[in-house]
């Protein structure tokens, strides 16, 4: 269970308080207006903003004072991250050690992240050669090889179509289905909570509300959310 306990998190003079648990394997959308504090939220969960008060735990281990590579989670950042000089394999090497240089078992593991995003046989491929959705899916295959107990996604695939979108939703779904992941998505369109979230945490009002399961808040939604769904 990740559990934020008493949270305040201040980015500049913004500030958003958080006190709400997660069970283990569950998958959790991430909704609100711009600027309400969303991605603030994430980064404080895995390290990149330190809290100003309360604490986090993650099974009962407390790990906000853990710096972020310790966390048991990995996250996915809306550009990827991908670096133009490195191959495919290189990029989602980067995942398991940051020389690149890895085991023979290592190297299987990049080979079976591939295979798992249907991108067997393009690993010697730089990023400039991939269409937008297969970037996506090596940056998906870095994160997989991590093998952490948490994905946090912060929009990663909002710079993609409708229809690749939503194949990436699902193909998300079925790897953390298969691995038991627990799954924290920032998202601003309401079909990618429902498609993929059996909860939504709404942030706005300068709090991360606890978790509601996704189809009774969009079908019951209160001010804050109605006024930005419009």
């Amino acid at each position: 269970m990740l559990k934020l306990d008493g949270c305040v998190i201040e980015n500049g003079k913004f500030s958003l308080r958080a006190d709400f648990a997660v069970e283990a394997g569950a998958s959790i959308a991430i909704i609100g207006p711009s600027g309400a504090g969303k991605s603030t939220l994430l980064e404080a969960i895995a390290g990149f903003r330190d809290l100003k008060q309360g604490k986090i735990f993650w099974d009962g281990y407390l790990i906000s004072k853990l710096a972020p590579g310790k966390r048991p989670l990995a996250m996915l950042f809306q550009d990827g991250n991908l670096f133009p000089h490195l191959t495919v394999e290189q990029n989602i090497s980067l995942g398991l050690r940051s020389n690149g240089r890895l085991s023979i078992d290592e190297r299987s593991e990049v080979q079976f992240a591939l295979d798992r995003v249907a991108l067997s046989g393009l690993g010697d491929r730089k990023p400039a050669e991939l269409s937008g959705g297969q970037q996506s899916r090596v940056a998906l295959a870095r994160v997989l090889v991590q093998r952490r107990q948490m994905l946090l996604l912060d929009e990663p695939f909002a710079a993609l179509g409708p229809a690749l979108k939503a194949e990436m939703l699902d193909l998300v779904a079925g790897l953390l289905t298969e691995t038991g992941t627990t799954l924290l998505m920032v998202s601003h369109d309401p079909q990618d909570a429902r498609r993929i979230a059996c909860q939504t945490i709404l942030v706005a009002d300068e709090k991360a509300h606890p978790p509601a399961p996704t189809r009774y808040l969009f079908d019951n939604p209160p001010p804050s959310l109605r006024d930005y769904l419009g």
